[in-house]
């Protein structure tokens, strides 16, 4: 069983930052990549970053440039920095994980949510 942990959410004033980190738990699994998502209210969620084991990265066209996400693959941990917070970044962030189950043969894959933490950005 996977279980990803997310923290570091928060209430900032824009214009600052704010750091998230999601660990994913479990054994005998490999986990090619992790995303970042996140849903304002009213809104559908949408992809904000990902990252690969290899470190390939991708991110929305509204947080290129401010937010940079970073892995720990020994550790299966992701973090997402945010810096220059608008009053549009608010939202309910979600860690995404898709992960391979080397515990069954032949291996699973499967996809696997957090949480999510709250972001606040007072303007």
């Amino acid at each position: 069983q996977v279980q990803l942990v997310e923290s570091g959410g928060g209430l900032v004033q824009a214009g600052g930052s704010l750091r998230l980190s999601c660990a994913a738990s479990g054994s005998r699994i490999i986990i090619p990549r992790m995303d970042w998502y996140r849903q304002a209210p009213g809104k559908q969620r949408e992809l904000v970053a990902h990252i690969t084991t290899g470190g390939n990265t991708n991110y929305a066209d509204s947080v290129k440039g401010r937010f940079t996400i970073s892995r720990d693959s020994d550790k299966n941990t992701i973090n997402l920095q945010m810096n220059s917070l608008k009053s549009e970044d608010t939202a309910v962030y979600y860690c995404y994980a898709d992960v391979l189950d080397l515990s069954f043969a032949p291996p699973r894959r499967d996809d696997y949510w957090g949480q999510g933490t709250q972001v606040t950005v007072s303007s």
